[in-house]
């Protein structure tokens, strides 16, 4: 054996990389899983050197527990039957691990660093631990999907080294995690859009005894574990999921959230951001993002306002708000607070992403404004002004090119746009936009596509293709485009010249 296998970092890399495909369960095919812990099984039998090492890797990562109770000298040959794998029913009236079935079982257990838990049907044949045994002392990563009555189980799988963890449900084991999980980072609890009971209280609880989180994504929190998170230091990303529990007293105000740089929220109304933010000061945000299922115009005017207003206008790079079933009225005629979804954004001058799509109600531009909102946001590379409202456009070409000169680095964008009064010949323009790629028109019409096409063909060298909402005159124009540019290709001095009859 060469001299560098028996060095452990060079090793180590080694297994690593046969290891790749296995460290990678919702990327890779079963087939690449196959071979990868074939591979480490084999270099665990070659010699005792490698033994240890890719012991490690190959239970490194499992999904259920029929991997550890194979090993079970009585329950190996009723798993592998076949090549089909264990039927969900092969545990149904076995009877549970004995002693030394338990430590067999345990000799692997040891190596586990993540574990996907999706079903309790294989739990009563771990009787033989005592209730609050943690059987995978060097667990790191829990993603547990199991359905009540079963989570009394959970405590087995809550190891000291836990540091990701995601739970589907609300559960009385949940208060145990802060205690148990001392090096606890990640927490996401599942969907749950009507707490019961003490399910609040305990979700609070709980949030309340863990100290070391990074990432939290659970149900809407009581004031108390919103004031526990905007006081701990190493909090970077919080999600906020749907539920109904309100920040209902007036006399809040919680310290800075301040290491904060993402803040996500998936909730059915905005009523609890909007609280949120107008008590929190988030001094470290670099990213937003709100999907709402409904929110009327004036509610969108407060959440806008409140986001401006909860210090971080130095910091914020990316905005991105969905609201897909507002309340708005669409025959309403836009009035001037149609401008002010905008006009709330432009303290944000280091943002790089801005996305902003309404159903019911749209966000209007003029030339002036949209000029305006360019020269704030002189770094911006994504931007979506979307809605589905069919009302006039009122930005021009000669208006888009204005702010596009101040906007370098735009690489997408979507708006609403009169192409139907062109303001703007490219033959006496010597601007280009070299950095857009990605150009959505949505729902705007066109009449002259030759002279729609000009335009893009000469300022916007890089679109391909420009995308809309209705098959329209767009079609046209997107033909001619690449008429014109898969001849420019061939003739590097190419005239817009009609296309050619078809």
């Amino acid at each position: 054996m060469h001299q560098a296998l028996l060095v452990p970092e060079i090793l180590l890399d080694i297994f690593a990389h046969v290891n790749e495909s296995v460290d990678l369960p919702y990327d890779d095919s079963p087939c690449e899983r196959s071979l990868s812990r074939q591979s480490l099984a084999s270099l665990a039998t070659t010699c005792k050197a490698f033994h240890e090492p890719a012991m490690d890797f190959l239970w490194a990562n499992i999904d259920e527990l029929e991997p550890l109770l194979g090993c079970v000298t009585r329950l190996h040959p009723m798993i592998y039957r076949g090549d089909a794998g264990p039927s969900e029913s092969w545990s149904e009236g076995v009877e549970p691990l004995s002693e030394h079935e338990a430590y067999q079982f345990l000799r692997h257990a040891v190596r586990v660093r993540s574990i996907d838990i999706s079903s309790d049907r294989n739990f009563h044949l771990l009787t033989v631990f005592p209730t609050e045994t943690c059987i995978f002392p060097r667990l790191q990563s829990l993603l547990w999907q199991v359905e009540a009555p079963n989570n009394m189980y959970l405590h087995r799988f809550l190891s000291h080294t836990l540091r990701f963890g995601y739970l589907s449900a609300i559960h009385p084991a949940l208060k145990s995690i802060g205690t148990h999980c001392t090096s606890l980072e990640a927490l996401t609890i599942g969907d749950a859009e009507d707490l019961r009971g003490d399910e609040p209280f305990l979700l609070a609880e709980t949030i309340r005894s863990c100290t070391q989180l990074r990432h939290l994504g659970c149900p809407p929190l009581e004031w108390e574990a919103w004031d526990h998170l905007s006081n701990l230091p190493t909090l970077l990303k919080l999600e906020i999921g749907s539920g109904s529990w309100p920040l209902d007293r007036h006399d809040l105000t919680f310290a800075p959230f301040l290491n904060v740089t993402i803040l996500n929220f998936y909730v059915q109304t905005a009523s609890y951001t909007v609280t949120a933010l107008q008590r929190s000061e988030f001094p470290s945000l670099q990213q937003f993002e709100m999907h709402v299922q409904v929110m009327p115009f004036a509610q969108a005017e407060q959440l806008f306002c409140a986001l401006s207003q909860c210090n971080t206008c130095h910091t914020l790079e990316y905005i991105v708000i969905f609201s897909f079933d507002t309340d708005g009225d669409s025959d309403e005629e836009p009035s001037d607070n149609s401008f002010t979804a905008i006009t709330q954004f432009l303290h944000f001058t280091q943002l790089r992403t801005l996305g902003l799509v309404f159903e019911n109600y749209p966000v209007y531009l003029d030339n002036d404004l949209l000029l305006r909102a360019m020269s704030s946001w002189p770094h911006i590379r994504y931007m979506t002004l979307a809605n589905h409202q069919l009302r006039p456009p009122t930005i021009t070409f000669r208006g888009l090119f204005d702010g596009l000169r101040l906007c370098p680095h735009l690489d997408s964008l979507q708006l609403h746009l009169d192409a139907v009064n062109i303001d703007i010949d490219p033959e006496t323009e010597s601007f280009q936009h070299t950095s857009l790629q990605k150009f959505n028109v949505g729902f705007s019409n066109v009449e002259d596509v030759e002279a729609a096409t000009r335009i893009i063909f000469s300022m916007l060298p890089c679109v391909e293709q420009v995308r809309h909402a209705d098959e329209n005159q767009w079609d046209k124009v997107n033909q001619r485009l690449k008429y014109l540019k898969s001849s420019a290709v061939l003739d590097p001095h190419i005239t817009l010249e009609p296309a050619p009859a078809t």
